[in-house]
C-alpha cells in the first residue's frame, strides 16, 4: 500500500497573540487521491462554490454552513480517510528549559504528529503546507528522525516529505478546516461566531469527542493528542 499524508498547522508562530497551536494531517491511500479531489469538486459544485475556491476555516459563515457540513460529512463517511492533530498550549512554552528555538519545537511537534500517521510497513508520501522558504534543512532532518523512529533506515517507506502550496491540494485545505475547528473549541474567544460554533459542535457530534482532550491512542479516524508541556 501507498499513503499520502496532507498536513497543515494553525497559529504556529511564537508571538502571534494566539494561545493554542495545532499541527494536523489527513491520511488517505494514494490510490484514491484523484477520486477524493473529484468528490470535493462535486460538493463545491452542489453548493455553487467555484472549483478554485479554497476550503478554509476562516471562511465558515452562516451563508455556507451547509457546504462545510457536507465536507465534514465527506470526511467522516469516507472510511479510507483518517485525521490526527497535536494540540499545544503556547502559554506553557519554555524553550530555554529544553535548549531549543521555537522553530525547532515546531518541527518536534510535526514529528509527534506524523509518528502517529505514518504506516510503518507501507510507503508514505508526506505533504506539508509551505511555512516559509527556509525550511528545507528542517524538513530533511524531520525526514531523517521519522525514518530512524520507524526503522526505515533506507527511507524506502517514508519516501518523501515535501512542502507544497495548499491552494493546489484540497485535502490539505480539508485539514485546515478540521484543525481550525479544534483550535476554535480550545481558544478563549470573546465574540463567538454562530456558524463556527455550530460547525464545531457538528464535528464533535460526528467524531463522538468533545475536542478538548486527547482521544484514545488507538483512535484511528479522528485522533487528538494534547501535549503536556509540564510533564
Amino acid at each position: 500500500m501507498k499513503y499520502n499524508i496532507y498536513c497543515d498547522e494553525s497559529c504556529h508562530l511564537e508571538h502571534d497573540s494566539e494561545t493554542i497551536m495545532i499541527i494536523g494531517g489527513i491520511k488517505i491511500p494514494t490510490s484514491i487521491r484523484k477520486r477524493v479531489r473529484g468528490d470535493i469538486l462535486d460538493i463545491k459544485n452542489k453548493y455553487g462554490i467555484p472549483p478554485y475556491a479554497e476550503i478554509k476555516w476562516n471562511k465558515v459563515a452562516n451563508c455556507n454552513i451547509d457546504y462545510f457540513k457536507s465536507l465534514v460529512d465527506y470526511f467522516f463517511d469516507n472510511e479510507e480517510m483518517s485525521f490526527r492533530a497535536i494540540v499545544v498550549d503556547k502559554t506553557k512554552l519554555n524553550h530555554k528549559k529544553y535548549n531549543q528555538t521555537h522553530d525547532e519545537f515546531y518541527y518536534k511537534m510535526y514529528f509527534h504528529c506524523l509518528s502517529g500517521l505514518v504506516e510503518t510497513q507501507d510507503e508514505n508520501y508526506i505533504y506539508l503546507d509551505k511555512k516559509d522558504t527556509k525550511g528545507s534543512y528542517r524538513i530533511s532532518r524531520l525526514h531523517f528522525y521519522l525514518s530512524q523512529k520507524t526503522h526505515d533506515f533506507d527511507q524506502s517507506r517514508i519516501k518523501r516529505i515535501q512542502c507544497v502550496n495548499s491552494r493546489e491540494l484540497p485535502v490539505i485545505q480539508l485539514t485546515d478546516l478540521l484543525i481550525g475547528a479544534v483550535g476554535y473549541k480550545n481558544r478563549d474567544i470573546p465574540l463567538r461566531s454562530e456558524a463556527k460554533s455550530e460547525l464545531v459542535e457538528y464535528i464533535s457530534k460526528r467524531s463522538k469527542y468533545q475536542l478538548t482532550k486527547s482521544t484514545f491512542l488507538s483512535e484511528k479516524k479522528f485522533n487528538l493528542f494534547f501535549i503536556d508541556l509540564q510533564a
